[in-house]
């Protein structure tokens, strides 16, 4: 091809291809696309480690886009994405790259749905399938054909699929395809999970690493804000008084701290809403689009949630909760910083926090400086600023507009200019007294202020005699449930021992279990939703310290 698609020409894409790129205007290919366009045009399986805002769709979608033959009416390729927000992605960017190819098409697949209109899709021959495991498998229990043409797979972000739980449906799913098949597997991380999946599944693949190095934040300004727990929410409330921000993205863990927090900002007058995994995808593609357009100015979400969304118009990433893991910071963060512009991303973290807050200094090789919470005087100041440049354009005319109106108004009135400017000042701002003293009294926050931490009284009240039993169990991550074992620490039970018993007997990779929590007469662990059931029974003859386990999940009233 010519100068206009550039480093692309050189690496054997389809001529329509490249005629797609200059259409939406690329120009260069990033480093993973460099790497493994010529690994997948070659027809060798492949594994690409890269984080998220790499590039990385364009380089599977663009190879076996080149590779695909249109005029075959049958499924061909089958790309496999761990939520529905991230298949609609990669299915909009297929459908992007392919719009010079004649007869091409592309379905996603994916749950909250109707299954008709997705399997018709497949049987009228679509040459391209965009899924999530869960609703893949379900097509395939109606009919096991579904997948037999398939010569190009594709796991995209495999690491989350498994965080998910997916690995039951992945092994249906790999089963019901030609081993002749090509694969194709992306992930951000390697654990041993996935390279079991890679030793059994891929033939001799080659390895692609990009390193995670600070490209993914570096035009990231990062920074932390030391809080208690129990004080996040007027912290957030006070951060977004003097942030400067466009659009922005608050991460939390749970899916009732989505709505919580949304309501506390809406309820101040912020244009706020939640997402989670409760929500309808109908809603949910609308909270994205109005996030978009400037209906929305603020989304609340959980990681899993806020998979696939890219919105050039987020300027900050609030990281309220601290992430479980220093790759889903990244994730989190990557967010804002998009196509060359600059981005702001704040952290969270607690005093028992400090810890995560080093590894993932050390994993993105960044300082992540430490703020202050915003005082009285700067919150009043960033007040004042708001008021004064909504108001400063309208001064210019107003006088010649509306002089004659304030001279009438205030001889009807009997006040001065002043008075009456004063009254619409107050009429403006709701009311709301501009000065230091009422910003002192409705923000009382100030760190270390107001009563001891709760973490430090948690443990106060763990000396004093309160059992500890009594104490909230920690949020839950996505896709895990939440076990409990009558065996605690009073039967000499530590972390390690129900972890090696539950790795021996339920056949897990150490990924997919999460919080272990010991207390006195019990203990707490979390463990993949899904297949639960079947994991248990796996382990309901399992014993630890020579006593029965007897896990069950646990029911939170």
């Amino acid at each position: 091809m010519t100068q206009e698609t550039g480093g692309f020409a050189a690496l054997g894409l389809h001529a329509n291809i490249l005629s797609a790129l200059t259409a939406v205007g690329y120009e260069e290919p990033s480093p993973i696309q460099s790497q493994a366009i010529p690994v997948i045009l070659s027809g060798q399986d492949m594994i690409g480690q890269a984080q998220t805002g790499t590039g990385k769709t364009a380089a599977f979608a663009l190879p076996i886009l080149s590779k695909i033959d249109p005029a075959k009416r049958e499924p061909q390729a089958l790309i496999l994405a761990p939520t529905r927000e991230l298949a609609l992605q990669v299915a909009t960017a297929f459908e992007t790259y392919s719009k010079q190819m004649p007869g091409l098409n592309v379905v996603a697949v994916y749950g909250g749905a109707p299954m008709g209109p997705q399997l018709k899709a497949i049987r009228q021959g679509a040459q391209v399938i965009v899924a999530t495991p869960g609703r893949l498998v379900d097509h395939l229990r109606r009919d096991e054909k579904v997948l037999s043409t398939i010569q190009y797979l594709v796991l995209d972000e495999a690491d989350e699929m498994l965080k998910l739980g997916f690995m039951d449906d992945l092994e249906v799913i790999f089963e019901a395809m030609p081993e002749s098949r090509q694969s194709v597997l992306f992930s951000a991380t390697l654990p041993h999970s996935i390279r079991a999946i890679a030793e059994k599944h891929l033939r001799e693949p080659q390895h692609i690493k990009i390193a995670a190095k600070t490209q993914t934040v570096s035009r990231i300004e990062q920074a932390h804000l030391m809080i208690h727990a129990d004080q996040k929410t007027n912290a957030v409330l006070r951060l977004l008084e003097v942030e400067e921000f466009d659009a922005l993205i608050a991460f939390v863990r749970t899916k009732q701290a989505t709505l919580d927090l949304a309501a506390a900002l809406e309820a101040k007058g912020f244009k706020a809403a939640a997402l989670n995994g409760d929500i309808a995808q109908n809603q949910r593609e609308r909270v994205i689009e109005s996030l978009k357009d400037g209906r929305l100015d603020i989304v609340v979400a959980t990681d899993v949630a806020a998979r696939g969304i890219d919105v050039p118009r987020i300027t900050h990433v609030f990281n309220v909760d601290m992430p479980y893991d220093p790759e889903s910071y990244v994730h989190r963060i990557g967010r804002t910083g998009r196509a060359g512009r600059d981005g702001r991303a704040l952290l969270l973290v607690t005093p028992r926090e400090r810890r995560m807050l080093q590894v993932i200094e050390r994993v993105t090789g960044q300082k992540v400086g430490e703020v202050k919470l915003p005082n009285a005087q700067q919150v009043l100041d960033a007040r004042i600023k708001k008021l004064t440049n909504s108001l400063a354009p309208l001064v210019a005319d107003a006088e010649a507009s509306h002089g004659d109106l304030l001279d009438r108004l205030t001889t009807d009135i009997g006040c001065s200019p002043r008075a009456l400017a004063a009254a619409l000042l107050k009429k403006a701002t709701n009311g709301q007294a501009l000065d230091l003293a009422s910003v002192e009294r409705e923000q009382p926050l100030v760190p270390g202020v107001g009563g001891a931490p709760r973490e430090r009284r948690e443990r106060d009240g763990e000396r004093s005699g309160e059992p500890r039993e009594r104490r909230a169990p920690m949020p839950l991550a996505e896709g895990r449930a939440r076990c409990r074992t009558a065996l605690g620490a009073r039967d000499g039970i530590a972390a390690k021992n129900l972890l090696g018993a539950i790795l021996n007997e339920g056949g897990l990779a150490r990924e997919a279990i999460g919080r272990i929590q010991i207390r006195e007469s019990f203990s707490l662990v979390e463990l993949p939703e899904e297949g639960l059931e079947r994991l248990l029974g796996k382990l309901k003859d399992t014993r630890v310290a020579g006593k029965p386990l007897k896990l069950r999940r646990y029911r939170e009233d």
